[in-house]
């Protein structure tokens, strides 16, 4: 359908609607209020994803330093933040399952114990 035909096709619904002749199609939506989240809550939903602080702020879009505020109980997150938080604590799984972390195996040696966080 081109586009003059779409918006045509929407004008003359619209005049419809506006005669009464047809009904409007509507949807009531509940959205969750959001939730708040003390520092051990924070800290045991980041424990649950196993990552450290800094991929944590990463993942969030954060700096590492609010995640550690976050967890002190110096700052708390406010509604995106707060929102994600309430999504990985019914699934922590939410990183892996949408590719937005990739967890690698760490390349431990014997003679000198390091890992690279990605």
């Amino acid at each position: 359908m081109s586009v003059y035909k779409s918006i045509t096709k929407g004008l003359k619904e619209a005049i419809e609607y506006e005669k009464g002749t047809v009904k409007a199609r509507s949807a009531k939506v509940r959205v969750e209020p959001l939730m708040k989240f003390d520092k051990a809550e924070i800290k045991a939903i980041r424990n649950n994803t196993k990552m450290t602080q800094v991929i944590f702020a990463k993942f969030l879009g954060v700096s590492s330093k609010t995640v550690e505020a976050w967890e002190a109980g110096r700052n708390m997150p406010d509604g995106p933040a707060r929102r994600i938080l309430s999504m990985l604590k019914q699934d922590p799984g939410i990183p892996e399952k949408y590719r937005i972390i990739e967890r690698r195996e760490a390349n431990i040696s014997h003679s000198r114990k390091s890992y690279r966080e990605v």
